[in-house]
């Protein structure tokens, strides 16, 4: 495993993982939509200067590639970010964070489709039905539940279904852009889309700034979105789906410790076996041998 790997790994592993703390803090103090939309456009500003200013990447010229941008924007970035964002205000940062591990299942079931599609072996099978019934578990009432609850569980996993129809998107399309221009102009179009929408709801009017919001801000705007979103997008051109997919036992390790540590929060005896049946699942996806982990050719870049 190369160093660059590694360091791209890591750095999704420490700030995704921070971040479902960092995004409760932020909604809780900021509209999601205003949020989200100052989050995303200035990421999306500020990596596209550097990648177009700083490493020189193009811009893309074809229709088809700015196509390829919106379609991205609106599923990794408006559509799960968003779904994710509002549904942070009413569950705990660690059963977003446990919800969201199942991109793990979703990146491996979408992942047998597409250009570079490939079938899933048994262990991958089995792996992806304890997954479900470790979500299951983790999608079990515990004492008064209201509806909003259980519709923000389903706004978590619909999150995780835009993420990973996204991420093998992204596998199957052709393109000149750099993974770095793309990542930037997605999270640019994601920004504006927010941004439109806070609009309609009146938040640039009714939001006063306050310390918790801004530093919430500030932290995922240059480290999850900025420098892990990159990390992400470099993963997913040269990493396989089940390596890019083992974010999704380690993240919710992280927010589950910070959770506890800082917002006082804690998972039912059910929950907690919902968890280990996840991880356990998550492992048998990413185990040699499981999976895409063994398909041909899957490390190859796809820009040109």
């Amino acid at each position: 495993m190369s160093f660059k790997l590694l360091v791209c790994l890591g750095t999704v592993y420490l700030v995704w993982g921070s971040s479902f703390m960092f995004s409760k803090i932020g909604v809780t103090h900021v509209p999601p939509a205003l949020f989200c939309s100052m989050r995303f456009t200035t990421a999306g500003i500020l990596l596209t200067l550097f990648a177009r200013v700083v490493v020189g990447d193009a811009l893309p010229h074809r229709l088809a590639e700015w196509r390829h941008v919106l379609v991205m924007g609106v599923l990794m970035v408006f559509a799960s970010n968003g779904l994710n964002a509002w549904a942070i205000q009413y569950i705990p940062t660690n059963e977003s964070a446990l919800l969201n591990g199942t991109a793990a299942f979703w990146i491996a079931g979408l992942g047998v489709f597409g250009k570079r599609g490939h079938p899933l072996t048994r262990r991958a099978v089995v792996g992806l039905a304890i997954g479900f019934l470790g979500t299951v578990l983790i999608l079990l009432p515990k004492g008064d539940v209201h509806a909003r609850y259980s519709v923000a569980q389903l706004g978590a996993l619909g999150s995780c279904l835009a993420w990973s129809l996204g991420t093998v998107y992204y596998r199957s399309i052709d393109t000149r852009m750099t993974p770095l221009m793309l990542s930037a102009l997605q999270l640019l179009a994601g920004g504006v889309l927010f941004g439109a929408l806070a609009l309609v709801r009146g938040d640039y009017a009714t939001w006063t700034p306050n310390a918790p919001g801004l530093l919430a801000l500030g932290y995922l705007t240059f480290f999850s979105s900025c420098l892990a979103f990159s990390a992400y997008g470099w993963l997913t051109l040269h990493a396989k789906p089940t390596l890019i997919g083992t974010y999704g036992y380690v993240n919710p390790a992280i927010a589950a410790y910070l959770g506890w540590q800082f917002l006082d929060e804690r998972l039912s005896q059910l929950q907690v076996l919902g968890m280990i049946i996840i991880l356990v699942g998550v492992l048998l996806l990413t185990l040699p041998g499981s999976s895409l982990l063994d398909a041909k050719n899957l490390d190859e870049p796809k820009t040109q």
